[in-house]
């Protein structure tokens, strides 16, 4: 049987861990050929083998897409690989807690500068390419706090507000040539983005919330993009929220 996305090369960034990793995990389980980015080199090595074990292609990436430079680069390294990129998923991202009274301004940037800006670089350098093809998937994975705030991750939420509106807005720039651009919205999903958080007590409620009873697995988040990528072309998922079942906070 013919995988849906055979023929298809997909980019995933924050591809080591948590939503990326299971997102690239189900592009490739879906016939894509997929590049895998992150900063653990060791763990997308460990990856790609499992990929290609099942009789999968996997490109592996290595590095901080908070450097303009290197994220820029990984888009055009793709294409020069695989001589294409149909779908780029930029799933790298972090949460820290923070107030604005008393924000930790280092930690302040480094999550605008990850969840943000590294967005805008993959984006900015996948457009020309599937401009030019008058085809493509750009599916950018922001979070229930785009649409709803908590003061004390004043910096995560304020991030990922600013993704949704970079989406639409992109969505709205490049529609018109082919191109799909959605916000993909998890909720409390099971990673590891609790561990690089700063603040013991903040770094404990996170680590219980994407691990408490009911949470979303990060494949149900990868069959999620796959069906949306899947879609005939006529046809856009544009926002997505993939929440628990028991989730019923509004």
């Amino acid at each position: 049987m013919v995988q849906a996305l055979t023929g298809k090369v997909a980019l995933v960034t924050g591809a080591s861990s948590g939503i990326g990793h299971g997102i690239a995990l189900g592009l490739a389980q879906a016939g894509a050929a997929v590049a895998l980015c992150a900063r653990r080199a060791e763990r997308l090595e460990a990856m790609a083998r499992e990929i290609e074990a099942g009789g999968g292609t996997a490109l592996v990436l290595a590095g901080d897409v908070v450097d303009a430079d290197f994220a820029t680069s990984i888009v055009q390294r793709t294409i020069d690989h695989f001589g294409q990129l149909d779908i780029l998923v930029n799933s790298a991202g972090m949460i820290q807690s923070s107030t604005i009274e008393n924000a930790n301004l280092d930690e302040y940037r480094r999550v605008m500068e990850l969840n943000v800006m590294a967005t805008l670089y993959t984006c900015r350098a996948a457009v020309p390419h599937m401009k030019a093809r008058r085809t493509g998937d750009i599916i950018n994975i922001t979070s229930q706090a785009g649409r709803k705030v908590a003061p004390v991750f004043n910096s995560y939420s304020a991030s990922k507000h600013a993704a949704n509106a970079l989406t639409e807005a992109l969505r709205r720039e490049i529609g018109e040539h082919g191109v799909r651009v959605s916000i993909l919205m998890p909720g409390a999903t099971q990673s590891e983005v609790a561990e690089n958080m700063s603040d013991p007590k903040a770094r404990d409620f996170m680590r219980h919330h994407v691990s408490k009873e009911g949470v979303v697995m990060p494949q149900d988040i990868a069959d999620a993009v796959v069906l949306m990528v899947s879609l005939p072309r006529r046809a856009h998922i544009s926002e997505i929220t993939v929440r628990p079942t028991s989730d019923v906070t509004g």
